[in-house]
């Protein structure tokens, strides 16, 4: 357990809880971009990467007049509430160029809170799990490689489970090279 300190100034208890986090990008160098993200995630205090995907190109979802996405996802060892955890993800979208113009358009990158915990969080600006995620391919593909039996906390079922009941539809995930990396020894 470590401690926060509330909007009081007074330390509250967080509890250690394992987050999942997508990523993508589709501007410049995109692979790059990702890595950076993942350094970036790796320094935020009460964060640490304990397992990364494999990295794979995606078709776009939503606006399909665009590049290819490099997409994957990390684990995380959090000690930080999930809005705290959003705030510090969208600062590190910012300082790496995000601009958000286009729902769905192309990005520098792309970070989101796909599972905190077993939490199911409705709030304005944070939903998690992500609202989504049960139809992306582009996030199930990612997320099964570091997390099957994660069992999504609304539909009760794993993610392996999720990613088998998905049909295709056009939505292509083409692995590139490499494989799931362990971060310092630890399986997540």
């Amino acid at each position: 357990m470590g401690f926060h300190h509330s909007d009081h100034g007074f330390p509250t208890e967080v509890k250690r809880v394992t987050a999942y986090i997508g990523i993508g990008s589709n501007l410049g160098d995109s692979l790059k971009h990702c890595h950076v993200a993942v350094d970036r995630i790796e320094r935020l205090p009460g964060c640490r990467v304990i397992r990364v995907s494999d990295w794979y190109h995606t078709r776009p979802v939503g606006v399909i007049e665009q590049d290819w996405y490099v997409n994957g996802a990390v684990a995380l060892d959090v000690e930080v509430e999930a809005r705290i955890l959003l705030t510090r993800l969208l600062a590190i979208e910012r300082e790496m160029g995000r601009v958000r113009v286009e729902k769905w358009g192309p990005r520098v990158i792309d970070l989101d809170i796909l599972l905190y915990g077993d939490q199911v969080i409705r709030e304005e600006g944070l939903e998690v799990p992500h609202p989504l995620m049960h139809l992306r391919r582009f996030v199930l593909v990612p997320l099964a490689d570091i997390a099957p039996e994660v069992v999504h906390p609304f539909f009760n079922i794993t993610v392996r489970e999720l990613l088998d009941r998905l049909a295709e539809d056009g939505q292509e995930v083409l692995p590139l090279n490499g494989r799931v990396q362990e971060v310092r020894g630890m399986s997540g």
